[in-house]
């Protein structure tokens, strides 16, 4: 690594720490709670994943720029400088390690946000050329080609045409003026396209407007998981652009959770301004659609299901009875996982992690937790809300020999809803 990348690294490091930033690590006990609430700790017991000390350079940056006592170190020579193989080493803990799924956060006791602390942390990484390959090769492939997958809008025309032509669904697109603009992610449109016919089938009986975006179909946002601000924005205000030009009154992100925080959460902040336009999780969108009676379902199945909370939908977004009300409308025999909705355990696969194949071993190893807590359920469908956490599961009990079939909730709703002979084809 150059003296200039490095700089450039350090610069982007202290450009992070903000207020927030400096009273976390001020108020920082050392007590080691959130070393249990990680995954990458629990499965490993290696103490070098405990969250808190992934923030290590960031840490030194800090103190040594904006503390007097660090300040002093530094200049006397005490203090140890964040190094380009510092950050070479710390590459494994800041990427490979943590998916931001945020448990850590939930569990310290004086209420720092250490998940907030990580994605700081990435911006330096990002910024000295420290993230892993496959993601940065992820983020270019999504500002060049709109998605991190490479898939470009023929791809997805060509799943509609397949989708119309199985089920004599209507999937709309560039459609001005329609109530709801529905985004999807490229793993949507490769492996679970039943995702987009779930939606065309619900939405007709529902009644109500909707459309896919042409321009912006993509909800992935590969500049949150590298760490790169000024890609994220990019990629929302892509997404902002598409919604304002087809006047849209709603954006729906689909089950992918970082893709719901990233434009709800997220995007308003990236472009320095709020929506003209609102946006729902389609869980929410469904449960809304749910009470206000424009859906109904029947035959419930008595199969035992549990369902998977995704870190960023639940968690982070706040999106946990939303689901549990629609579990309802599907099945007679739910049963709930022992840490759920806020507590729940992250597959292992988030913020990027299950794009990266440096951290395949280390997110199988970590997998285990959440094999052992579906396990404890005794359920026979596990249904889940995100796209990402399906392949990561499906993925590690395939590795563990675990026969276990995975549906996506919306899917499931669309199977279980009344056939309406009145509903216009």
């Amino acid at each position: 690594m150059s003296e200039a990348t490095l700089e450039r690294g350090l610069n982007a490091f202290r450009e992070q720490i903000d207020a927030p930033v400096a009273a976390f690590f001020s108020s920082c006990v050392s007590c080691g709670m959130c070393a249990e609430a990680c995954l990458f700790y629990t499965e490993t017991n290696d103490p070098k994943y405990t969250p808190i000390r992934k923030l290590e350079p960031l840490r030194r940056v800090w103190e040594q720029e904006y503390t007097i006592s660090g300040k002093i170190k530094k200049a006397l020579g005490f203090a140890r400088p964040v190094t380009d193989a510092m950050l070479v080493e710390w590459r494994e803990l800041l990427y490979d390690s943590c998916t931001m799924c945020a448990r850590c956060s939930m569990v310290c006791p004086v209420g720092n946000d250490i998940a907030y602390m990580v994605r700081k942390a990435r911006e330096g990484m990002a910024a000295s050329g420290n993230a892993p390959a496959d993601v940065i090769s992820a983020a270019g492939r999504a500002v060049k080609i709109g998605s991190p997958m490479g898939i470009k809008y023929k791809a997805l025309e060509a799943q509609i045409k397949h989708i119309e032509a199985d089920s004599g669904e209507k999937i709309p697109v560039d459609v001005e003026g329609a109530d709801y603009m529905a985004l999807l992610s490229s793993m949507e449109v490769i492996n679970f396209p039943e995702y987009i016919q779930s939606l065309a089938k619900i939405f007709k009986q529902a009644g109500v407007s909707w459309t896919l975006c042409s321009e912006a179909f993509e909800a992935t946002n590969t500049g949150i998981q590298i760490g790169s601000s000024d890609i994220a924005r990019q990629l929302v205000q892509r997404i902002v652009d598409g919604a304002e030009k087809l006047k849209v009154k709603y954006v729906i992100a689909p089950e992918c959770g970082h893709a719901y925080t990233s434009i709800r959460w997220d995007g308003p902040n990236l472009i320095g301004r709020p929506y003209n336009f609102r946006v729902l999780h389609i869980l929410e969108l469904l449960d809304e659609l749910r009470a206000s009676g424009k859906i109904r379902t029947e035959n419930l199945s008595d199969e035992r299901m549990t369902f998977h909370d995704p870190c960023s939908i639940a968690r982070k977004g706040g999106v946990i009875e939303s689901p549990r009300r629609l579990m309802d409308m599907v099945s007679t025999n739910f049963v709930e996982m022992k840490d759920h909705g806020k507590w729940n355990w992250c597959c292992g696969g988030g913020g990027g992690v299950s794009a990266n194949t440096d951290a395949e071993e280390l997110r199988l190893k970590a997998f285990r937790r959440k094999k052992e807590q579906i396990a404890e359920t005794g359920a026979e469908l596990l249904v889940t809300a995100c796209a990402n956490c399906r392949l990561v599961i499906e993925e590690g009990l395939e590795e563990y020999n675990v026969e276990m079939p995975m549906e996506g909730l919306t899917e499931l709703v669309a199977q279980h809803l009344v056939v309406d002979e009145n509903v216009e084809a």
